[in-house]
């Protein structure tokens, strides 16, 4: 081939073109997850009212969130869960006040006294550890984030649906829950309101099950017993429906009494599709668990928290129960 002045001039000018390109052109890269060195370790602590199916459910949106945080930021977030054995405030503070201890980044807590834990809750603030405040409400004055539903509303769905299931007439018992928790004061307070607004509706009973499936059954049994013409009954918590729906199922009053119930435990969902429950109004325990540990990350790395993170409210009906329910 023939070099020419030409083609060489040809060559020249491509050279040039070919290196202005390369030098307008962005290299786009990844920020890489942090190295081994780089890599933090956070970890939160996870508190109950009690030992229960309802908090496992949270506990499992908990690791599942601090799974995938954990994989894109390359830092170790760590939940350690810690229950009381039985729903009392006294046993709910030594495990805050040995959490305290341990120094963790954060704490999550359903708090069964507002006013019997606000001591310790302040001593962990005062300690640099950040609080979030779930399925329940934050003692006054301290505005922390609480992630959690409109516990009224809940309750009011609940008790609404059972009057429309009765003819609004009748006579209904209410199961509170643990009598000092925000969350089962103010559906129980909800329930009272619902059915003040029909005249024809008579609550006559109210148990207090302090969040157990076996005495929410007793309780419901004997105000049963005590009550033949009782035509509906309404639940502050998780282990009221199933304890009173055991209780209902047992004096064979399943489609006579008319229970709507709070959240979507498996037992609870068993009832539904068995037609012995109604159906449910739930607070999605899983998704409470997932944006606690999101608000505490947050304040983890130093950026703020909102104060109210509303979950919403899952609605259980029968068909849903029947059908391949994974729950909210």
């Amino acid at each position: 081939m023939k070099i020419t002045k030409k083609s060489i001039l040809i060559m020249l000018i491509l050279v040039i073109a070919l290196s202005m390109i390369s030098s307008c052109t962005k290299t786009v890269t990844e920020t890489p997850a942090a190295t081994a060195d780089e890599a933090k370790t956070f970890r939160f602590v996870m508190i109950s009212k009690v030992v229960h199916p309802w908090f496992d459910q949270v506990h499992k949106g908990a690791l599942a969130q601090a799974e995938s945080l954990s994989k894109e930021t390359g830092d170790n977030i760590i939940i350690d869960y810690q229950a009381p054995e039985s729903a009392d405030v006294v046993l709910q503070n030594q495990i805050i006040e040995r959490t305290i201890a341990t120094k963790p980044d954060g704490i999550f807590i359903d708090l069964l006294d507002p006013v019997g834990n606000r001591v310790l809750i302040q001593d962990a603030l005062d300690n640099g550890i950040d609080v979030v405040i779930y399925d329940s409400e934050s003692p006054e004055g301290m505005n922390l984030t609480k992630v959690g539903n409109d516990f009224y509303e809940q309750a009011s769905i609940a008790s609404d649906k059972v009057a429309e299931l009765i003819g609004f007439k009748g006579k209904v018992a209410i199961m509170q829950g643990f009598p000092t928790a925000p969350n089962h004061k103010i559906r129980a307070q909800a329930h009272r309101d619902t059915f003040a607004k029909y005249p024809d509706i008579e609550v006559v009973a109210e148990g207090i099950d302090n969040d157990s499936m076996e005495v929410a059954q007793q309780q419901a049994a004997a105000i049963i017993s005590a009550n033949p013409d009782l035509v509906g009954f309404v639940s502050c918590d998780a282990a009221g429906p199933i304890g009173i729906g055991l209780a209902i199922k047992e004096a064979g009053k399943a489609g006579v009494i008319q229970n709507v119930g709070m959240d979507d435990l498996p037992q609870l969902i068993d009832l539904i599709a068995e037609g012995v429950v109604h159906s449910s109004s739930s607070t999605k325990p899983k998704m409470q668990g997932q944006y606690s540990v999101i608000a505490l990350w947050q304040q983890a790395i130093g950026q703020p928290a909102p104060s109210v993170i509303d979950t919403g409210i899952g609605i259980v009906t029968q068909e849903l129960a029947k059908g391949d329910y994974t729950g909210f």
